[in-house]
């Protein structure tokens, strides 16, 4: 920094002086010799304590502005391998700079723990593309099933949709490249790109036996989070949370305003196969059931001073009624948080399955040349202090769903959201029993309790 070199420089001009002016051979007037002895008694100090500091900041930490040798040490270190490394290294990898430094500082931050990464500017755009629910596209979920890739759904309004593009096409070639081997990474990263750009989808469509192309625009689309918003028997209302993003909070928020018009009584929030997302959207869900300045959760990093209290706003309606999550072991971290804090408060009853267990949260930092880090800076706490950092939450009501029946079930829900294709073959429905046990908990506390106005 140059506040720093200049402070440096500085003091070191002035010992320099004093040397100078006190170099043997020379002779001292006496009253400049009384000056001097002072002045020398003031420098013993000032070094007893820049002694005192080094020794301080080596046990107890430094400013962000003091000199880190350590740290220095081990750059030129770096630098050394890094040079030995470019002008010897015969291989066929690559071997540049840039390649080498990036390298390193994957496997540096990688190594901390499975959660932290850094990040070239691809997957630095995709991830802020994840945080905000918006990609650019065609509007097409797809698997991988038999080493092809089938198209599952097609979101409302998007290019692919408007096409004609079908559930259970198989997508074949992108711009006329054949997907010989595919994975899902390699094909989403075909047909995503810049809006407005042109791809050209060819599709085998199992019900005709016939090759379809469709010449396609991208366009940017957003993908809602809240889903399946609807009232089931008894007024008990149901949502699906998919992944908290920017927009989850206010999805939320008009799902249930719209079910509460619809004479709501009684809610079931599903977080079931939810991976999490951002905090912030989290703690906006919470806050539609919590009063205003309650702890919702709070988050404590590497020193005491870093905690971080998450309270709610208020401002909403009060909401008295019951309410029923639904966790498995694909709910994680964000949805964590919102299980967690309101099963702590008493405001919800959890049913399922035990959740996966991340507690610690990931701080997105933007680097240079459109790259990131992403690094494990928190860990994050329900009110009542409990982390659930590899230790996931218990539900009080536990119902497990083997993994085919929780395969038939989101294949159920998809030709909810979606409708069946013709001539597409529709397997009998199984009934959700987590989902059953949770609006059967919640029918008896409302049998309970005198029936009121929420």
């Amino acid at each position: 920094m140059p506040s720093q070199a200049f402070a440096a420089s500085e003091s070191h001009a002035q010992n320099d002086f004093y040397l100078r002016r006190c170099r043997p051979g020379r002779l001292i007037p006496s009253a400049l010799s009384t000056t001097l002895k002072r002045l020398s008694l003031i420098l013993c100090a000032v070094a007893a304590g820049f002694g005192l500091a080094q020794f301080s900041a080596k046990h107890a930490g430094a400013p962000s502005w003091w000199p880190d040798r350590e740290r220095d040490k081990q750059a030129r270190y770096f630098k050394e391998v890094l040079q030995l490394v470019k002008e010897n290294y015969v291989g066929e990898a690559p071997a540049d700079y840039a390649t080498l430094t990036r390298t390193a500082l994957d496997g540096m931050v990688s190594q901390l723990d499975p959660h932290s990464a850094f990040m070239l500017a691809e997957e630095y755009r995709e991830t802020e593309e994840e945080m905000t629910n918006a990609f650019t596209g065609v509007g097409i979920q797809v698997e991988q099933r038999d080493n092809q890739i089938v198209i599952v759904a097609l979101l409302p309004g998007t290019p692919a949709e408007r096409a004609g593009v079908r559930r259970n096409d198989r997508l074949t070639k992108i711009d006329g490249q054949p997907l010989a081997t595919p994975t899902l990474d390699a094909t989403i990263k075909l047909v995503r790109g810049e809006p407005g750009s042109p791809v050209t989808l060819t599709v085998f469509r199992p019900g005709t036996g016939m090759n379809i192309d469709f010449p396609l625009r991208r366009e940017k689309i957003r993908l809602e989070s809240v889903r399946l918003t609807a009232m089931h028997g008894g007024h008990i209302g149901y949502l699906q949370i998919t992944q908290f993003s920017e927009r989850t909070g206010e999805e939320f928020e008009a799902a249930l305003e719209g079910l509460e018009k619809d004479g709501l009584r009684a809610l079931v929030i599903d977080l079931r196969n939810n991976p999490g997302g951002l905090l912030d959207a989290a703690i906006e869900v919470c806050d539609q059931f919590f009063n205003k300045d309650e702890l919702i959760a709070y988050t404590q990093g590497r020193t005491p001073e870093s905690r971080e209290n998450h309270l709610a706003r208020g401002g909403h309606r009060p909401r008295s009624y019951p309410v029923a999550i639904l966790v498995n072991g694909g709910t994680a971290s964000a949805a964590e948080i919102v299980s967690g804090a309101m099963r702590d408060t008493r405001r919800a009853v959890i049913v399922g399955e035990k959740s996966f267990g991340k507690g610690s949260v990931q701080s997105v930092i933007e680097l240079q040349n459109g790259e990131g880090l992403k690094l494990t800076t928190a860990r994050y706490y329900t009110p009542s202090g409990v982390t659930i950092h590899e230790k996931g939450i218990t539900p009080h009501v536990e119902i497990e769903i083997s993994p085919d029946d929780e395969a038939r079930l989101r294949s159920q829900q998809a030709r909810t959201e979606f409708g069946p294709e013709p001539g597409e073959t529709v397997l009998p429905p199984i009934a959700d029993v987590q989902l059953a046990a949770a609006e059967e908990v919640l029918a008896g506390v409302l049998a309970a309790k005198p029936h009121r106005e929420n």
